[in-house]
C-alpha cells in the first residue's frame, strides 16, 4: 500500500526566511512538492504563471472561493491568496508529499480540516534581525516594513499552537532541523502501520 502523502505546512514573519527553506527542502526531499497558490496580486519581475503562482483576477478568486475550491484563503497585504484543495488531494493521492508556505490566517484555517499535517514555525533569532533582513533586501519603504513588523510580532505568538518551532539564526542548522522533522514525521508509527500492513502484524 502506498503511503498517503503528508501536508507540510510552514508559516513564518516575512523576512524570516521560510521561503528559501522551503526551496531547499525541495531540492533535497525528490517526493516532495511546493504548492502552487492561486492570488490576486500582478505578477513581480520574473516571475511565471503555473510555477510561482496562478495569477488570477478578483472575480474568478471570489468564484473559487464561492464554489469551495480553496482549502484555505486569505487576504495579506491587500491581496488574495488560496490553497486550492483540488492541488493537495491529487498530490497526496499519488504519495507525493507536498510543502505550503503560508500564512498564519491559512494555516489556520487548514488546521480545521487536515489535523494530520505538519505545522512548523520559522521563527527569526530576535526582531532586531529581522528588521535588519526586512531592511537588506531593499525592495520595501520604510512604512511597509514598519507595517511588516507590527504583523511579525502578531505572527510570533501565534506560534504557539504549531507542532514545531525553528529558530533560523544560522541557515544550515535551521535546514538540518527541517529536515529531520519531515524524515521523522513519515516514520510516524500510525503512518507507517497503514503502509505495511499484510506485510508484518503491529498491534
Amino acid at each position: 500500500m502506498k503511503q498517503e502523502g503528508l501536508l507540510y505546512i510552514v508559516s513564518a514573519p516575512s523576512g524570516a526566511g521560510k521561503t528559501s527553506l522551503c526551496n531547499e527542502l525541495i531540492d533535497i526531499f525528490p517526493n516532495l512538492r511546493h504548492s502552487v497558490s492561486y492570488t490576486t496580486r500582478l505578477p513581480r519581475p520574473g516571475e511565471k504563471h503555473g510555477v510561482d503562482y496562478f495569477f488570477v483576477s478578483r472575480e474568478e478568486f471570489d468564484r473559487m472561493s464561492a464554489a469551495g475550491e480553496f482549502a484555505e484563503f486569505a487576504e495579506v497585504h491587500g491581496n488574495f491568496y488560496g490553497t486550492a484543495v483540488r492541488t493537495l488531494e491529487e498530490y497526496r493521492s499519488q504519495g507525493i508529499h507536498v510543502i505550503l508556505d503560508i500564512d498564519c490566517q491559512g494555516a489556520r484555517q487548514l488546521k480545521s480540516c487536515y489535523r494530520d499535517a505538519v505545522y512548523i514555525f520559522i521563527l527569526p533569532p530576535n526582531f532586531s534581525e529581522l528588521r535588519k533582513r526586512l531592511e537588506g533586501r531593499n525592495s520595501d519603504a520604510p512604512d511597509v516594513i514598519e507595517r511588516r513588523m507590527r504583523v511579525a510580532m502578531d505572527e510570533v505568538r501565534e506560534s504557539s499552537w504549531y507542532d514545531y518551532l525553528v529558530v533560523n539564526d544560522i541557515f544550515a542548522q535551521a535546514l538540518d532541523k527541517l529536515k529531520s522533522i519531515l524524515i521523522a514525521e513519515q516514520c510516524r508509527t500510525e503512518r507507517v502501520k497503514r503502509t505495511v500492513c499484510g506485510t508484518f502484524t503491529i498491534a
